[in-house]
C-alpha cells in the first residue's frame, strides 16, 4: 500500500486527477456490471413472471366461478331405471355409435370408436342434465379433424 502511495505522490497533479477519475469511473463500471445490472435483470424477470402468474390466477378464478355457476345450473334430477337403457336411448337419438358398453355395479363403462367432438359434448351435457355424472374419461384424437375416440368413459348416477 505504501508503494502505491509513493507512486501516486510521485506523478504530476494532472496525472493524479486522471488516475482518480479513472478509479471512480472504473468503480462505477464494476458496480454497474457486477451488481446493478444483474439485480435489475432479475427484478425484470420476476416482474414478468409475476404478471404471467397473475394472468393465470385470473383465468383459474374465472374458470372456478364458471364451474360453480354451471354446477348450480345443472338440474339435479335423477332418473329412474337402468343407466344402460338411458345411454342406449340417448346415443341412438344423438347418432353416436357405441362400440362397447360394460356395466360395473351402479356404473357403466362406454367405448366409442369415432365421434364428432361437438356431438360427444352435447350428448354428455344431455346425460348430465338427466342426472348422470362422468366419473372418468379417456378421450384421444383421431386422424379426422374434429373427431375423437372415447377409449373409456365411466358413467354413474348422480
Amino acid at each position: 500500500m505504501n508503494a502505491l502511495k509513493t507512486w501516486f505522490a510521485s506523478i504530476s497533479e494532472r496525472e493524479q486527477k486522471l488516475v482518480i477519475a479513472g478509479a471512480v469511473i472504473g468503480t462505477l463500471g464494476i458496480f454497474y456490471f457486477l451488481v446493478w445490472s444483474p439485480i435489475h435483470s432479475a427484478i425484470e424477470t420476476q416482474r414478468s413472471a409475476l404478471a404471467t402468474e397473475k394472468q393465470t390466477l385470473a383465468w383459474v378464478n374465472e374458470q372456478a366461478n364458471r364451474a360453480q355457476v354451471l354446477r348450480r345450473s345443472v338440474s339435479k334430477t335423477s332418473f329412474n331405471g337402468s343407466l344402460t337403457q338411458l345411454v342406449n336411448k340417448t346415443t341412438r337419438s344423438a347418432g353416436i355409435p357405441v362400440a362397447r358398453m360394460q356395466p360395473q355395479g351402479d356404473e357403466l363403462q362406454v367405448w366409442i370408436d369415432q365421434v364428432a367432438f361437438n356431438d360427444l359434448m352435447a350428448w354428455l351435457e344431455q346425460l348430465e342434465q338427466q342426472g348422470v355424472m362422468i366419473i372418468q374419461s379417456d378421450v384421444s384424437e383421431v386422424d379426422l379433424a374434429g373427431f375423437v375416440k372415447v377409449q373409456r368413459l365411466q358413467l354413474g348416477k348422480a
